[in-house]
């Protein structure tokens, strides 16, 4: 990867940050790699597709647990929760035998695996050494039959979000375009002549909540041409190219891949949001008009009425519980807002919501949901997060996994919202799944036991 080429990434005409001052290296700080660095995004970014052995050119302490990666789940195949490495050690580098390694290791999966093809993640001992990765492949590819795609994303070429982007861009240059989607299920409910085709773009299906809304889309007759990435299959990536609109779901991970696929291949786009009521009706709606079809916006019509209406009959027992509630919530990118959204559904007030990794767009959406003077926290080391929920008296912190224990030391319920979690909150179903967790979370009595003094005392 040249230096022109991160430059032009991290130039994204249509994210709302462009334009401010950026740099692919930026000046290290303490605790900076918290957040992962350019391999680590471009890896979790396409660790979802499930028919793909990914394999990570380096020493073995980049591979990490493939099992702990991301909670994405796949309806089929398990492949891509195998980490395969080539283990780079001292010797190998001193002897210049890490392409020789390379080679050997993708002769070595494909012939046990018999994956659909292999990513190859470059990492930053590679990198510094020179080691030729693309050359290496595009012999082993020869060699091997299947194809064999290097994503060159090296940690020290930055941040985690630029490594979001060169694993997209990466799919759209290399595979996205080279083949053509299988025909048109024969037991559809829709037939062929009435459906429509779209991709949805930042969905990595975490703890399987994209099948709360697939569905959906099936019962109307939009088929999902491919999910970037989440259950994924490298077949569906290379027909991305044939899809008539594409829906952006995490626009900080994968907006530049939106644009390139309306560049290249005349793809309208917008963002959506699949939490909560109100978004999974408005992203609905969306797809239906931007698709031009009245048929398909009445049947649309017909069908979230019947979702709505089906989930307030399962929440009118649980927003009486929740009513009231004050929450503060610390995520970032879509849920920074679409979460927020959620909330408010149940009759929740969130007392502040974090920012750090939201768009200037997330940020307005926020403003409109919250008003003016919403409190967006754009760091949320434990002092902060604890001087907040004390201050506007918070009864709920729903953040990540990392500040989990966080909030259990300051005797505060807490819920993960995160990639970490194992609970689908995306969609009608989704919503109430959400609603339910958050009172079991909320009425646990683990809390006014240790809010009570001890008996000695």
């Amino acid at each position: 990867m040249k230096g022109n080429e991160i430059a032009a990434l991290l130039d994204e005409p249509a994210c709302g940050h462009n334009g401010k001052s950026k740099s692919g290296c930026s000046a290290p700080k303490p605790g900076a790699t918290a957040g992962g660095c350019a391999f680590d995004g471009a890896q979790i970014t396409l660790l979802p597709v499930a028919d793909v052995a990914h394999l990570v050119h380096g020493p073995i302490g980049c591979t990490g647990s493939s099992w702990d990666n991301r909670g994405s789940h796949s309806s089929g195949p398990t492949l891509y929760r195998l980490g395969f490495t080539t283990d780079l050690s001292e010797q190998d580098v001193i002897m210049g035998r890490g392409e020789r390694r390379l080679y050997h290791g993708i002769k070595h999966i494909v012939e046990r695996h018999q994956p659909a093809a292999v990513f190859i993640y470059n990492t930053c001992v590679p990198a510094m050494e020179g080691d030729d990765i693309e050359a290496v492949c595009r012999a082993a590819q020869a060699k091997v039959g299947v194809p064999v795609i290097a994503v060159d994303a090296a940690g020290f070429f930055g941040s985690k979000n630029l490594g979001n982007r060169l694993a997209g861009e990466v799919m759209v240059n290399k595979v996205v375009g080279t083949a053509e989607p299988a025909p048109w299920p024969a037991d559809a409910a829709i037939p062929a002549e009435r459906g429509h085709s779209i991709g949805l773009i930042g969905e990595f299906n975490i703890a399987g909540e994209f099948w709360n809304v697939q569905p959906l889309l099936d019962e109307l007759g939009v088929r999902v041409l491919c999910t970037l990435s989440g259950d994924a299959r490298f077949a569906e990536i290379q027909t991305l190219h044939r899809s008539e609109l594409n829906m952006l779901v995490c626009s900080r991970a994968l907006i530049n891949v939106a644009r390139k696929l309306e560049e290249n291949y005349d793809t309208p786009w917008f963002e959506g949001s699949f939490y909560g009521i109100r978004d999974v009706s408005t992203s609905l709606r969306t797809i239906a008009s931007m698709l031009h079809d009245p048929d398909l916006q009445a049947r649309t019509e017909a069908l979230i009425q019947r979702e709505e209406a089906a989930a307030e009959a399962q929440l009118a027992k649980l927003r009486p519980r929740l009513a009231g509630k004050r929450v503060l919530l610390y995520t970032g990118g879509v849920k920074s807002w679409s979460v927020v959204s959620a909330l408010q559904d149940l009759g929740m007030t969130v007392v502040a919501t974090g920012t750090r990794k939201s768009t200037e767009e997330d940020k307005a959406r926020i403003r409109a949901l919250m008003g003016e003077d919403a409190l967006m926290l754009d760091e949320g080391n434990p002092r902060t997060l604890l001087d907040v929920a004390y201050q506007y008296k918070a009864d709920l912190m729903i953040a990540g996994g990392r500040n989990m224990f966080t909030a259990y030391k300051a005797k505060l319920p807490f819920l993960d919202i995160n990639q970490e979690r194992e609970h689908a909150f995306a969609g009608y179903n989704g919503m109430v799944e959400l609603a339910r967790q958050i009172c079991l979370t909320l009425e646990s009595p683990i809390w006014s036991q240790v809010k009570q003094r001890a008996p000695w005392q």
